[in-house]
């Protein structure tokens, strides 16, 4: 999936010793429509991302923050749960590889130390469902990207003269 982070990830360590990072990432597919001759944004999507072990800390130590673009490869799992009496589901992503979106901005890698930690599945999804909690109402007012103030000699405009709607820092 390629898209922005939504909201502040989440980090913790479960009582398993497990590293923990759940975010959510957005999404706003585009498409020219030839009838008008311009781009149309699709419907948005709001996924939740897990992270364990040394993905979680790594994403830790790089701070990600709401409004950065990121890319994330992983696992598509959709869990049904009963919310007011109501069957609904969830789709959550467990993540393989996450990555800031280098069409957006430059990035510097730095080499991390492995660690190993068992895997506790049911916290994980306990955290997931936290953003279950939220209205979704709310949260289509709060998911969205935000802009950073920057300063002003530097030029982010593209070359048909529009600005991009965030910015990427290393």
């Amino acid at each position: 999936m390629i898209g922005f982070v939504a909201q502040d990830p989440i980090f913790e360590v479960l009582a398993s010793g497990t590293s923990l990072m759940s975010l959510r990432i957005g999404s706003t597919p585009r498409r020219y429509d030839r009838e008008i001759g311009q781009w149309r944004d699709d419907d948005p999507m709001f996924l939740t991302v897990t992270c364990l072990r040394t993905l979680a800390d790594n994403l830790q130590s790089c701070e990600l923050q709401r409004g950065d673009p990121v890319i994330v490869t992983g696992k598509l799992r959709i869990r049904e749960y009963v919310r007011d009496g109501q069957k609904r589901f969830s789709a959550q992503i467990e993540a393989t590889t996450v990555g800031h979106d280098l069409s957006r901005g430059v990035a510097r890698f730095q080499r991390a130390q492995r660690s190993a930690f068992p895997e506790d599945r049911r916290q994980a999804d306990d955290v997931a469902d936290r953003w279950l909690e939220a209205d979704l109402d709310e949260d289509a007012e709060e998911l969205t990207p935000q802009t950073t103030d920057k300063p002003d000699d530097i030029d982010d405009t593209d070359e048909d003269g529009t600005t991009p709607p965030f910015r990427a820092a290393a």
